[in-house]
């Protein structure tokens, strides 16, 4: 989901078949034309005949089987919430996911409690708001039934948007998320996957 140009898609798509042998099937759910043709065309090209993409937005994606698998890469700001959700709700067995531009709490977040002091400088405040995002994403998939490690997928160095979130379905469950709530209250902020999971 949200695949981009999609260098990911490709590495995942010959790691499982050309190295551990799987049949996979990957679906690549991008909203931009021009790349989705540009990735159609690469796949064609290598002979990756059960790799494709598709246009269309991952809020309220359908797609045509059951997945075991949802990988997103630098889904930008609630892109991922919508992403998680969509294997959240269709009890993906395996979530891979690479936030990116959390902007949404920022933007929201008033002082309010604790941690008031994080809130007083910009730049501590975006990164806050941030680990705060990921932190809430985490701890609602963990809710949800979901193994759930937070990691550095690459060094630093490569790339400041390191943070992954690796999950495995362990039994499906329907989280209380009333601790979150009380946080968003007393903060005053909102969060997407909060939003979408309550509902």
């Amino acid at each position: 989901l949200c695949s981009g140009k999609s260098y990911l898609s490709f590495a995942v798509y010959y790691y499982l078949t050309e190295i551990k042998g799987i049949e996979a099937t990957i679906i690549g759910l991008d909203l931009k034309k021009d790349v989705i043709e540009k990735c159609n065309k690469a796949a064609e090209k290598y002979g990756y005949k059960n790799l494709h993409f598709e246009l269309g937005d991952i809020n309220g994606y359908d797609c045509p089987f059951d997945v075991d698998m949802v990988i997103t890469l630098h889904a930008c700001d609630i892109a991922t919430d919508f992403a998680l959700y969509h294997a959240i709700s269709h009890k993906v067995k395996h979530i891979f996911s690479v936030p990116c531009c959390q902007h949404e709490i920022c933007s929201s977040i008033k002082k309010g409690g604790d941690y008031d002091i994080l809130l007083s400088h910009g730049l501590i405040k975006e990164r806050f708001s941030a680990l705060l995002t990921d932190s809430i994403r985490a701890e609602i998939l963990k809710k949800c039934g979901y193994e759930t490690d937070v990691i550095e997928f690459v060094d630093f160095a490569h790339s400041p948007k390191n943070l992954m979130l690796r999950c495995r379905l362990k039994k499906p469950l329907t989280p209380d998320l009333s601790d979150i709530k009380e946080l968003m209250e007393k903060y005053g902020f909102t969060q997407k996957l909060y939003e979408l999971v309550n509902e």
